[in-house]
Order: structure tokens, then C-alpha cells, then sequence
């Protein structure tokens, strides 16, 4: 992320950050980039059997649980400018296909098993912008693009009004530490300027990779403590070229280290972009679809009251997430007529519908 100076208007006129206001919508819409990458490497994830492609359930499990602190930071950064984060709301979960928020078109998501047509999209969502690419506050190219404009939106807001007229947020609503301590990511308060800053370069970092030209994200690799972590991008790379980086290797080198190996036959071969609708109403795959999606939308009620007063909720989150787990492998292991696996739709139940 660069450290540089305070920007002025004429920079942040193209980023659409010019008031308190913009900066919060920003932020929300960072809520909304964040959580949009969640359903898509659940569905790759739970696709795997983890015994045979051990590999690949680390490094795509490790990339989730890193989004999670990304959409935490997020939501500390909105609750420190005196925003109210919102995640259970219908434009959360609009049908799949679909684009990442406020993003280029050609950023699709979708729900797909593991295999290369997901390791494609997924390389393109996680995609390092170029040194000297411009920042970008909507229809951004890159996600690094995106988080360049916020954060020259917060450096022209401190410098035009103080860092105490922009950082008005109650500190309590702060979330830290938390389920996921135990990872290389760092979830940490924000409360100043110098704060929002380390949190947006930990998102970029461990998304992109350090310096836009760097392989590594900063941390340690908490799987192989004696190493430095690899940027998400970079982890799809190694599954997408079977190897792993290690110490020396850059971009343009590619990864030169030990194996990295996949079994396709140890891939459940799931329906992509299932809907509810794709089945009638009482059917066993459908009943269950409908269970696994109100219990993801409990889980994001739980997020967005974690991250509105009551922090204490993120630990108790972590317990529904575990029923998410079971429910989609469940999901998985039952095939529909014509052989392939069935699998959460990630579709919006509304609160009075929810058992």
C-alpha cells in the first residue's frame, strides 16, 4: 500500500471519495467485495475430499479464513468512521452468476467445484493490479485498485477535516483477536489514520501480495512457520501449476519449489450455480438447500450483530459456521438425475422465514 502524501481533491475526484458519507458507502461496498468471495471458495472448498487433495482444502481453507478477517477489517474500518456495517440484507446473496460489487464486468463469480475453471475465476477475482495502475472507487479492475481509493479518500478526509472530525466510531464496537487468531492474518482495532492504513495494507497484502511485485504477503505461513506466507493470488497460482514458492522465487520466476498435487477423482462433481428452484418443493435436495441457506443467512446475522455492538457474536459465529461445513459436504454427497452433486445455492432467506 503506498505511504504517500495526504491527497488532495483533484486525486480523489475519480475515486468518488470526497465526504464522510462517500467513505462510508465505500467502506459498506468493501463489506459487500469481501463477503462476495466467501460462497464461491465454500463451494470449491466443501467440493473437496480433504484426504486426497489435502493440498488444495489447505490452501483454499486458509484463503477463506483470511477473508473473513477481510471482511472483519472492513467492518472496523466502517465502524470507526461512524458507519453500521449491514451483511444480512437480500443484495448480500443475489443469484449466482454474478459480478463482484461495484466491480469491471469481467469479474464473475460463480458456485463451482474445485478444478481449473474455478482456479481461473479465482486467480482473476484475486488478480495484483500493476505498479502505477490508477485507483479506482467503482467499476475497479483490481481489488487493490478498489482499496488505493479508499485509502485516498481517508488521507484528503484527515487532512480537510482532522483525523478526530473522521474517526468518530465508538472504539467498543471494535472487533480483534477473535476465532481467528490462530492465522497468519492480523485483526486488529482501527481507530486513527494510522490504524485504517495498516488494515486496508493487510487486506491488500494478503490478497495481492506485498509491494505489487512480491510473491509473499508479509506474515508467517502458519502452516510452515519457518517460511513467509504466500499472497492468495499466488496460492492459486501454485494449485494452477502444481508447485509450491519458496524462498527466491518472484512473479516471473513461477513457483520452483516442492509438489503440489491434486486428484481430480477426489473432486465431488458439483452442479454449478444451483438455485433452489432447480427442484420441486419437498424434494430431499431441495429441503436441504433451504435448510443450508437459512443457516447461512443466520450466520450473517450473527456477523452483522458482531459487528454493531456486539462483538462477543463473531466467536459464537464460528460454531454456525461449522454447520455450514456439514451441511453443503451433506449436500454433496446426494447426486440429482443426471450424476452430479447437489450443493448450496447461497440464496437470501429473510429473517420471519428463517426456523
Amino acid at each position: 500500500m503506498p505511504q504517500g502524501q495526504p491527497a488532495t481533491l483533484d486525486t480523489v475526484s475519480a475515486t468518488g471519495i470526497a465526504t464522510l458519507e462517500d467513505l462510508r458507502q465505500h467502506l459498506q461496498w468493501a463489506i459487500e467485495l469481501e463477503h462476495s468471495t466467501l460462497p464461491p471458495y465454500l463451494t470449491a472448498l466443501y467440493s473437496l475430499d480433504p484426504e486426497r487433495n489435502a493440498d488444495a482444502a489447505q490452501l483454499i481453507g486458509g484463503v477463506f479464513v483470511e477473508e473473513m478477517i477481510h471482511l472483519a477489517l472492513a467492518a472496523n474500518l466502517l465502524n470507526a468512521v461512524g458507519g453500521q456495517p449491514l451483511l444480512d440484507a437480500p443484495h448480500m446473496l443475489p443469484p449466482h452468476p454474478r459480478t463482484m460489487p461495484h466491480a469491471a464486468p469481467d469479474i464473475e463469480l460463480s458456485l463451482l467445484p474445485f478444478g481449473p475453471e474455478a482456479l481461473e475465476m479465482f486467480l482473476r477475482l484475486e488478480q495484483p493490479a500493476h505498479p502505477g495502475d490508477p485507483a479506482e472507487g467503482d467499476s475497479y479492475e483490481t481489488i487493490g485498485q478498489f482499496y488505493d481509493a479508499i485509502e485516498k479518500g481517508l488521507r484528503y478526509l484527515c487532512a480537510e477535516l482532522g483525523e478526530d472530525q473522521v474517526f468518530t466510531g465508538n472504539p467498543t464496537r471494535q472487533v480483534a483477536g477473535g476465532p481467528f487468531a490462530h492465522t497468519a492474518g492480523h485483526l486488529a482495532p482501527v481507530t486513527d489514520l494510522s490504524s485504517a492504513l495498516a488494515a486496508l495494507e493487510e487486506i491488500v497484502e494478503q490478497g495481492e501480495g506485498a509491494a505489487r511485485a512480491a510473491v509473499w504477503d508479509g506474515d508467517k505461513d502458519p502452516f510452515h512457520p519457518e517460511t513467509k506466507a504466500v499472497s492468495h493470488y499466488y496460492r492459486f497460482q501454485e494449485l494452477a501449476l502444481g508447485r509450491r514458492y519458496q524462498p527466491g522465487d518472484t512473479p516471473e520466476s513461477g513457483p520452483t519449489g516442492e509438489a503440489v498435487t491434486t486428484d481430480p477423482a477426489g473432486v465431488r462433481p458439483v452442479r454449478p450455480n444451483q438455485r433452489v428452484a432447480d427442484h420441486p418443493e419437498g424434494s430431499a435436495i431441495r429441503t436441504a438447500q433451504e435448510a443450508f441457506n437459512q443457516t447461512y443467512c443466520k450466520m450473517l446475522n450473527m456477523l452483522q450483530q458482531a459487528f454493531n455492538g456486539n462483538p462477543a457474536m463473531l466467536g459464537m459465529s464460528v460454531g454456525t459456521m461449522y454447520a455450514i461445513k456439514g451441511q453443503a459436504q451433506s449436500l454433496m454427497a446426494v447426486q440429482d438425475d443426471e450424476g452430479l452433486a447437489a450443493g448450496p445455492t447461497f440464496e437470501y432467506v429473510a429473517p420471519e422465514d428463517r426456523a
